[in-house]
């Protein structure tokens, strides 16, 4: 790996070039791609409107900082007000770096409020980030190991447990936010229930707090909607965003409404590389084709195609758990660590994660084909059935 810090247990192949939701390694060998980059490549890969826009803007102008207006971060955030309901967007570059901003955003809420040491309500088996604070919000004791001190300030109550937060709330007079992830990806795709969400949302208003929704993994349209809280149809006081956001460009956002909006004022946060105009530009493209394609319906079918075609496939497989998600946001829970299955497909010309140790993560572009889809399933499923098989005779 050269003189790379040695921070990633890479997968033994470089790729070369992609189409679609294939990519071709430097060998020459074929790849059917169900991570997409860990959901950042939207639109699959080498997708023509995405890389015209990106083009035309590069050779027009890539970055000219904060310090001036900058068009296309003024017309993405009226679209992503537009598709969310919120009221302001702050620009950035990521996902750790867009839930920072919530995090400093709910803190000066609490100071504004005469507050002088808040507390945020974060949930276990979550993941906000590899900052400082975000790890300290994340809720993960190997990926916080060894980085002690952690930041002070988060209080850790078990996901989906509405009495749990009511709990916390009946004795910490520090509390200003909730801060969750409607779909939990590293945590094993573990979803939030709708009640749950609606019942966040009637205690944070009741209480005064600030409900921030971690969307950067599962938002832009992944789990067949723009965003994962409009299922249960509330609307969140702060909403982070990054990954899908920008097709493959670094993008991220930290948008607010309600009392949450209208805190922050120049100097009080920023960014330099943040919103700069071929972010935006790859950001505002990425959204027009998700619309004018369909995408979001087709998340939805696709999807469904997927977690039945496995259902039907593992049927009766003894040590499959479950098999569950949201669109094209899906895990496959075993009984047992699987973390060697990610090579396994490799080697069989299948891109896919496993996170928690035991959940096969699929997280497909949003035009992933019926095809592609099929294929998915069928050598997804031989994979795990030989895999058990050993297991089980071993």
């Amino acid at each position: 790996m050269s003189h790379l810090m040695n921070t990633y247990a890479r997968q033994p192949v470089a790729f070369s070039h992609g189409q679609g939701s294939w990519v071709t390694d430097v060998g020459g060998k074929r790849y059917l791609d169900a991570l997409s980059g860990i959901a950042v490549s939207t639109l699959g890969h080498n997708h023509p409107a995405l890389v015209a826009a990106i083009a035309t803007q590069a050779s027009r102008l890539l970055h000219t900082s904060n310090l001036y207006r900058v068009p296309e971060q003024e017309a993405l955030s009226d679209r992503l007000a537009a598709l969310s309901g919120m009221d302001e967007v702050f620009c950035c570059n990521s996902g750790c770096e867009a839930n920072e901003a919530a995090i400093k955003l709910a803190r000066f809420y609490g100071h504004r409020r005469g507050i002088d040491s808040p507390n945020i309500i974060v949930m276990e088996h979550a993941f906000h980030g590899r900052t400082m604070a975000t790890l300290s919000a994340t809720g993960n004791r190997k990926t916080q190991a060894g980085f002690e001190p952690l930041v002070s300030g988060f209080v850790r109550v078990p996901f989906n447990d509405l009495p749990a937060v009511q709990a916390v709330a009946g004795h910490n007079s520090n509390v200003v936010a909730v801060m969750l992830e409607v779909l939990q990806g590293e945590g094993g795709i573990h979803l939030a229930d709708p009640d749950y969400l609606r019942g966040l949302r009637a205690l944070c208003d009741e209480r005064g707090w600030l409900l921030i929704c971690d969307e950067v993994q599962c938002g832009i349209g992944r789990t067949g909607k723009w965003f994962g809280y409009q299922h249960a149809g509330v609307l969140p006081d702060v909403v982070t965003l990054a990954k899908g956001l920008g097709g493959g460009v670094p993008i991220g956002a930290c948008l607010a409404s309600g009392r949450a909006a209208g805190l922050f004022g120049p100097g009080n946060h920023g960014s330099t590389f943040g919103g700069n105009p071929l972010a935006c530009t790859a950001a505002l493209t990425t959204l027009a084709v998700v619309e004018q394609e369909g995408l979001i319906e087709h998340a939805v079918a696709i999807g469904e195609a997927i977690r039945l075609g496995l259902q039907s496939e593992l049927a009766g497989q003894t040590g499959v758990v479950d098999i569950r998600g949201r669109g094209l946001m899906i895990g496959v829970e075993l009984d047992r660590p699987c973390g060697e299955l990610v090579k396994r497909a490799l080697e069989a010309g299948l891109l896919i994660n496993v996170t928690a140790d035991s959940v096969v993560r699929l997280l497909p572009a949003l035009n992933f084909s019926a095809d592609e889809a099929r294929e998915l399933v069928q050598r997804l499923a031989a994979l795990i059935s030989a895999f058990l098989a050993e297991k089980a005779a071993s």
